[in-house]
């Protein structure tokens, strides 16, 4: 900083030298924020990890078009989030749909 003199003036913040800072208000030391509240839904046995529709596909071997087009139609298990929400399968579900079209001979 420049004064009207052209000599240097230096900012002092009254941090050097050993001076102490502010007192924290009692915020806790460890991370906050919501690693598994208890209001949110967990992934449960029975349905296993939710899956979007090209995660699926890839356990299917196909593309997400033959899963919505060819599968869907089948009967595969889902959930849609709303009435033009996205489409949500659970592993398991679909491990198990998959393992009931093999029982049927692939139809």
């Amino acid at each position: 900083m420049t004064t009207e003199g052209g000599a240097e003036q230096r900012r002092v913040s009254g941090f050097e030298n050993g001076a102490e800072s502010a007192e924290t208000l009692g915020f806790p030391h460890y991370p906050v924020g919501q690693r598994c509240p208890q209001h949110c839904p967990q992934a449960t046995e029975a349905l296993g990890e939710p899956l979007s529709i090209l995660e699926v596909a890839r356990v299917l071997g196909c593309s997400a078009w033959t899963v919505r087009h060819g599968y869907l139609p089948q009967g595969l298990p889902h959930f849609r989030s709303g009435p033009a929400g996205k489409l949500v399968f659970f592993h398991n579900q679909v491990v198990q749909w998959i393992l009931q079209q093999q029982q049927k001979g692939g139809r």
